[in-house]
């Protein structure tokens, strides 16, 4: 379990109150070792170097809770996170990184659609996007295969803090008009700054249906 950021603010303000979190497992391979499926699931997806770890570091408040590597396509597992003892993060590969080994790939992809096909509590995955880049081929491959399984998608546009405000808003006009998404349904979100992150933090609980902050769950998991 790891500590919170000094400089996390109170409870009143947070939609998202980390109280706990604790790393469960990876899931390297599919019929491999995964958690039971008891406490519901977020997973997050995007493409190698999107950004991924460093979301989850702020989204949870935590400085090194998801390893941020200097090599893209590094993790290998899909890593779960409980959060609160009342739901699970599920942290998956990130894909389409050109110098993983084709073997490796390939691996990834049947790993990632077993998990979300047979995820029972999945109850949406944090879909991340490039605002400097447009969609690749393998960003729309997973859109559509989300699309086709009916999992809920938030789309999170990263990395918003190297462009000015006026070009993430044209940006991420143009992505909802390459996929075919409303604007609206878009989260600008900077790990750098923080903008974005009670808005993320919003949205999932939202996603999860209850409010994970609320002490009385946290009673009966024995917290």
């Amino acid at each position: 379990m790891t500590s919170p950021d000094s400089d996390a603010p109170t409870s009143a303000s947070d939609p998202l109150v980390i109280r706990s979190l604790d790393f469960m497992g990876g899931m390297a391979e599919i019929d491999g070792w995964r958690p039971d499926a008891v406490l519901p699931e977020i997973a997050f997806a995007g493409r190698s170097n999107v950004g991924k770890s460093s979301l989850l570091n702020k989204l949870v408040r935590r400085k090194a809770f998801a390893r941020v590597s200097k090599t893209p396509g590094r993790t290998r597992e899909i890593n779960f996170f409980r959060v609160n003892n009342e739901f699970v993060f599920a942290d998956l590969p990130g894909y389409g990184y050109a110098k993983i080994s084709r073997e490796r790939s390939s691996a990834w992809g049947p790993m990632i659609e077993s998990y979300l096909r047979r995820s029972p509590t999945l109850r949406g995955v944090v879909q991340l996007l490039d605002v400097r880049h447009d969609p690749t081929d393998d960003d729309r491959t997973m859109l559509d295969f989300l699309a086709d399984v009916g999992v809920p998608t938030l789309f999170v546009v990263t990395k918003t803090d190297k462009l000015s405000k006026g070009a993430v808003s044209g940006r991420i006009l143009e992505l909802g008009k390459q996929l075919d998404v409303p604007e609206e349904q878009f989260i600008a979100f900077s790990a750098t700054t923080g903008a974005g992150r009670d808005e993320l933090a919003e949205a999932i609980v939202g996603l999860l249906g209850t409010d994970p902050s609320a002490d009385s769950n946290a009673e009966e998991h024995g917290e």
